[in-house]
């Protein structure tokens, strides 16, 4: 059955509200009764004025911190006599906040240019360098002076791009800002959030969002802009055919109306264009607590959440900085019970748990001063477990290093250091230290190596005229579920090499990244390398009451984690390199973090292939200066080799818990 995620929908969620079963009280009768709404028109320093919606308590016997959420996805319903619904979560909302919501410069009622991820000023001259940071403090400081009954302490938070906007919003913050929550925010659009991974294009995704959200907004409006929507049920026919090249998109569908799609189809690499939208060299000396929220399975930011706890604790270690890490999709903390995502159970409602005893005590503790609750530094969900595991850092201190190695045969071996310093297998009961070497061959990006025995590695012929579907349903868009998605339907094409271990003598539990290191050839010049790491159920695995109809989990192949490394850019997202035809070449990157127990009597599987479509943008495979602007002509079959040979090791870095 079709599973995408509704556009307009991911766009609600995104404004950081709660959904139904996240705020059952909270209709907008209730919302009238308790709270009392007032509109303005807030100036910033260079005269542009943006449309704030301001609800407050209507108990003025005393004072409230203030919450506030900036969204480009609209503050309505405009009108001071027309209520929204819900506010936030019931927890924090029966804890009191005046909420406050704001369209963000350039947005449906705001005043000003709109630009996308707006780059952040280090130094600003004069009222007019302006950025979110700036927008951010002269908001908290107008509602300090004007909204009577606030405590004078606020704090922000936002889910995707309202997420960005509150990470951006904790830099040379207010000092009223004593709290910053940015929930899956958008650090790094051509890295790894949203529209790229590692340089290659999430397909659908970009081009569904901003053939509505780019569509320009020439005077203030409380309407959404109409926008091009795909017409056919068939993503991959519509993306294969109907499109074809990227350079079709904008003079077939677009027809230069979205300017966003063509400023990123004219910047193919990780140039300026690029880097000014990167927050993360930015998040130095803050000021207020952060706790950041991410989710396992969220297929738009899950980049950004581990980016942003990251660059917080390396570039501001003073700043006290939590990071929440659980079992869900896109918002899903905020949406749902978090019981579930497709066929995959939680065990228990791990949304509510996160709104009642994680989010709620952090604002209560920060902004009403009431600490309750003594959070850890690290609240992880731990997947396969379905357990909440508490950390003094991410990744945990004592994980040890382990290799998942591909071998012959589509054998794949679990081995970490032993006492002796030796490489012993683990997991599956075996005992053997593993002969394999390599280390020094590994520090070298290719191999002059003589020929090479057919037994050193295996291979495939990937045809982009035939690409790898990422999921087995019909979708026009990224589908929510993929991200943990039975495999079954992919290891039985001929164009995806599938490794996998022995049943588990014991449980095994991965946390933090997984880094893949491959040594690969092609006979074309440029090629994708996507990495999934696969659980696979044993045969009689019973059903859940969320496996789908028609689905079994029985045998069922739980992706774990998959990602993509555009091979041009395996050595620099600035600069990308042709391969040589048929040269050995060492491809590594490091894919999102996991908290995953493997069961016993599981096994642990590893499936490699070239494209993964229309998920992401289909590799010509032979080098050319743009992929952006390739011909149909520039897209050809090639010969993919994956190297498992003692001097071209091919494998996954990962970490192993601590003991407990």
């Amino acid at each position: 059955m079709p599973k995408a995620t509704h556009l307009l929908a991911g766009l609600a969620l995104a404004l950081g509200l709660a959904g139904p079963a996240a705020a059952q009280e909270q209709d907008t009768a209730w919302v009238r009764q308790h709270f009392t709404k007032t509109e303005a028109r807030i100036p910033m320093r260079d005269g542009v004025h943006l449309f704030t919606a301001v609800y407050a308590p209507r108990d003025t016997t005393q004072s409230w911190p203030i919450l506030l959420n900036r969204t480009p996805y609209s503050v309505g319903p405009y009108g001071a006599d027309r209520y929204r619904a819900p506010l936030a979560s019931d927890a924090l909302i029966h804890d009191g906040y005046i909420v406050v919501f704001q369209d963000v410069r350039g947005r449906f009622m705001s005043e000003g240019d709109f630009v996308d991820m707006r780059p952040q000023l280090d130094v600003k001259r004069g009222p007019k360098d302006i950025d979110e940071s700036s927008d951010t403090y002269d908001t908290i400081d107008w509602l300090l002076k004007n909204v009577p009954h606030n405590n004078g302490r606020v704090g922000q938070y936002g889910i995707s791009y309202p997420g960005f906007y509150t990470a951006a919003g904790m830099i040379d913050a207010h000092p009223a800002l004593k709290a910053s929550s940015p929930q899956a925010p958008i650090t790094d659009w051509f890295t790894g959030d949203d529209f790229h991974r590692n340089g290659a294009l999430w397909l659908p995704h970009f081009f569904n969002f901003i053939a509505i959200f780019g569509k320009p907004r020439p005077v203030p409006t409380t309407e959404w802009s109409n926008g091009y929507r795909v017409p056919t049920p068939d993503g991959y026919d519509f993306f294969l055919n109907a499109m074809g090249p990227l350079k079709n998109a904008n003079p077939r569908f677009l027809h230069d109306s979205v300017a966003f799609w063509s400023e990123a189809m004219a910047h193919p690499d990780y140039d300026a264009f690029w880097q000014a939208r990167n927050l993360r060299p930015h998040l130095r000396n803050i000021r207020p607590v952060v706790m950041t929220v991410g989710g396992l399975f969220d297929a738009e930011n899950i980049y950004g959440a581990n980016q942003v706890h990251r660059a917080v604790a390396l570039q501001s270690p003073g700043t006290t900085n939590l990071f929440v890490y659980g079992p869900w999709f896109h918002g899903q903390w905020a949406r749902d019970a978090g019981e579930h995502l497709g066929n995959v159970a939680f065990g228990s409602a791990t949304s509510v748990f996160f709104r009642d005893s994680i989010e709620a005590p952090f604002f209560r503790c920060q902004l009403h001063q009431k600490c309750d609750v003594q959070l850890p530094a690290a609240y992880i969900f731990e997947t396969g477990s379905n357990v909440w595991r508490k950390y003094a850092a991410w990744p945990p201190a004592g994980a040890r290093p382990a290799v998942l190695r591909l071998e012959a045969g589509g054998r794949l071996s679990l081995e970490a250091p032993t006492s002796d310093g030796e490489m012993g297998r683990l997991g599956d009961g075996g005992t053997a230290a593993s002969a394999r070497q390599g280390s020094a061959d590994a520090r070298s990006r290719t191999s002059p190596h003589p020929p090479i025995s057919p037994s050193a590695f295996d291979e495939y012929v990937s045809d982009p005229a035939r690409p790898v579907p990422f999921i087995s349903q019909v979708a026009n868009a990224m589908t929510r579920e993929y991200m943990s998605d039975d495999q079954r339907f992919a290891a039985q094409r001929p164009d995806v090499l599938v490794y996998r271990s022995e049943p588990l003598a014991e449980d095994v539990t991965l946390v933090g990244p997984v880094s893949p290191s491959l040594w690969v050839s092609t006979s074309g010049t440029d090629s994708d390398w996507v990495v999934k790491l696969i659980d696979v159920y044993p045969d009689a695995t019973p059903d859940n009451a969320f496996t789908q109809p028609g689905e079994h989990l029985g045998g069922y192949q739980q992706l774990v984690r998959g990602e993509v490394m555009r091979g041009r850019f395996r050595d620099s997202f600035e600069k990308p390199a042709a391969f040589v035809p048929g040269r050995p070449t060492k491809v590594a990157w490091s894919m999102n973090d996991i908290s995953h127990t493997f069961r016993r009597g599981h096994r642990i599987m590893v499936q490699l292939q070239s494209s993964w479509f229309p998920l992401m943008d289909r590799n010509p495979q032979k080098f050319v200066p743009s992929i952006y602007q390739a011909d149909e002509k520039d897209f050809v079959k090639a010969t993919q080799r994956v190297f498992h040979s003692a001097a071209m090791p091919s494998q996954l870095d990962v970490l192993l818990a601590p003991a407990r």
